[in-house]
C-alpha cells in the first residue's frame, strides 16, 4: 500500500474548514486548472454511505469515479474511499485539527496502483501528480478561508 500526505495550516475556524469541503461546489475550486471535474451527480450532499461520481478530464484522457463517503466525523475528519478509478485502491481522508487560532488540514491518501510490480514502476509519477494536486488544493483552500471569520 502506498503512502501520501499533504499538511498546511489554515487561519480559520475549524467548522469553516470542515463545510468547506462538506460542500461539493468547492471541488471544482480547488481542482488544478489543467483537469476538468464534472460533478455527475451535482446535487450531492455528502453523508456516510452516500455516492459522489465524478468526471475528469486531464491530458485528453477522461477518467470516472465513484466515491464512496466512508466515515464523518464533524468537524474532525472526512473520509471517502473509491469503488471506481483508475486506482486498484484509493481511500483518501481529510483530517482537520484546530490549533490554537489556526486548523491544520491534512490530506492522507493510501492507494494501490493497478497491474501490480508494473504498475508500481509508475509510483514516481503519481506521487509527483498528488503532490502537484494537493499543493495547489491546499493554496486555494487557504486563499479562500485564510482569516475568515477572524477579527
Amino acid at each position: 500500500m502506498k503512502k501520501f500526505e499533504k499538511i498546511s495550516t489554515i487561519n480559520c475556524k475549524i467548522e469553516d474548514l470542515f463545510n468547506f469541503h462538506l460542500d461539493m461546489k468547492n471541488l471544482e475550486n480547488i481542482t488544478p486548472p489543467n483537469t476538468k471535474v464534472d460533478l455527475v451527480n451535482k446535487d450531492f450532499v455528502p453523508h456516510e454511505g452516500g455516492i459522489l461520481k465524478i468526471k475528469t478530464v486531464k491530458n485528453f484522457i477522461p477518467t470516472t469515479w465513484e466515491v464512496k463517503i466512508d466515515k464523518i466525523q464533524e468537524p474532525n475528519l472526512l473520509v471517502d474511499i473509491a469503488l471506481k478509478s483508475p486506482f486498484k485502491y484509493w481511500k483518501h481522508s481529510h483530517v482537520f485539527t484546530q490549533k490554537g487560532n489556526i486548523c491544520e488540514l491534512k490530506d492522507v491518501v493510501e492507494y494501490e496502483l493497478p497491474f501490480g510490480a508494473i504498475g508500481n514502476f509508475f509510483d514516481f509519477f503519481i506521487q509527483k501528480e498528488l503532490r502537484d494536486m494537493f499543493d495547489y488544493r491546499h493554496k486555494v483552500t487557504k486563499e479562500i478561508l485564510n482569516y475568515k471569520g477572524s477579527k
